[in-house]
C-alpha cells in the first residue's frame, strides 16, 4: 500500500434489504470487490450489528469508516429508520461502530452518501434512491442539505411517495406499472424543486429505461451507495 493510497476508508451501506461494504483508497478506488449480505429480519440494532461485524472481519486494513444509513442521522445518532424498525431511534450508531472497529466514524443518510457519488456539483441537484423505500437528497452547488425525507411526504390521498414506488408497491403492481409510477413522481417533483439534474440510484434503478426518462435524469449503479462514502471525509 503506497502513501498516496491512504487513508483507506471502510464504506458501509446499510439498507432495508442488504448490507454492503468495501474499502476505498484515497482516490475512491475499491481495494477489493464489494461484499453483501441480506439485512436480517427483524432488522434490530443487535441483529444488524452482528452481520456487520462478520463482514468487517473479512475486510482488508482501513483507517476510518463511512456509513450510509436509511433514515435520519444527527451527529452519529439515529433519529428515524422507517425500513428497519423503531428500536433504532436514539441509537448511537457512530459510537458503537467506532468501538467495534477502533476507528473514527462518520454517518449520513444513505441517499446523501449516494448523492456524493453521483452529483456534478453545479446548481440544484436532487437524488432519489429506489430500493426497499425511497431515499432522497438535495444538493446546491455540491453542498448537501442533509436529511431530506421526501419519501414520507403525502403524494396521493393518504399514500406517500414511498407507498407509491417502494419495494412493496413494485411487488404489488409489477415492473411496467411501477416504472410508469416512477415517471409520474419525476414529473411531480421537477416543477417543485426546479433541479438542474435528477440522479436516481438504489437497488431497483436497474428496472428503469434511461431512454424513457427526461433528459435531465441520470441513472446510477447501486454501488454508489458505498462509493460515496469517501466524500463524508472530504466534506466539511
Amino acid at each position: 500500500m503506497t502513501a498516496k493510497q491512504k487513508p483507506l476508508t471502510l464504506s458501509i451501506d446499510i439498507g432495508g434489504t442488504g448490507l454492503k461494504m468495501l474499502v476505498l483508497d484515497s482516490q475512491g478506488n475499491s481495494i477489493e470487490d464489494r461484499q453483501r449480505v441480506k439485512t436480517p429480519n427483524p432488522a434490530t440494532p443487535k441483529a444488524v450489528l452482528e452481520e456487520l461485524g462478520k463482514l468487517i472481519e473479512k475486510q482488508p486494513e482501513f483507517d476510518r469508516v463511512a456509513i450510509g444509513f436509511p433514515g435520519v442521522v444527527k451527529e452519529g445518532v439515529v433519529q428515524t429508520a422507517p425500513n428497519l424498525g423503531e428500536k433504532w431511534a436514539g441509537f448511537d450508531l457512530s459510537n458503537v461502530i467506532s468501538q467495534k472497529t477502533g476507528k473514527p466514524v462518520r454517518i449520513a443518510n444513505d441517499a446523501d452518501v449516494q448523492g456524493y457519488a453521483c452529483i456534478e456539483g453545479r446548481g440544484v441537484e436532487l437524488v432519489l434512491t429506489l430500493g426497499t423505500g425511497m431515499g432522497s437528497a438535495h444538493f446546491v452547488d455540491g453542498i448537501l442539505v442533509p436529511n431530506l425525507e421526501l419519501a414520507h411526504h403525502p403524494y396521493q390521498k393518504k399514500n406517500t411517495y414511498e407507498d407509491y414506488v417502494g419495494k412493496k408497491a413494485l411487488q404489488e403492481v409489477g415492473k411496467d406499472k411501477w416504472c410508469k409510477r416512477v415517471k409520474k413522481v419525476i414529473m411531480q417533483l421537477e416543477p417543485i424543486w426546479n433541479y438542474r439534474l435528477l440522479h436516481i440510484g438504489g437497488g431497483n434503478v436497474k428496472l428503469l429505461d434511461q431512454e424513457k426518462l427526461p433528459k435531465n435524469v441520470r441513472l446510477h449503479s447501486n454501488i454508489g451507495g458505498v462509493l460515496g462514502g469517501i466524500a463524508l471525509w472530504e466534506k466539511p
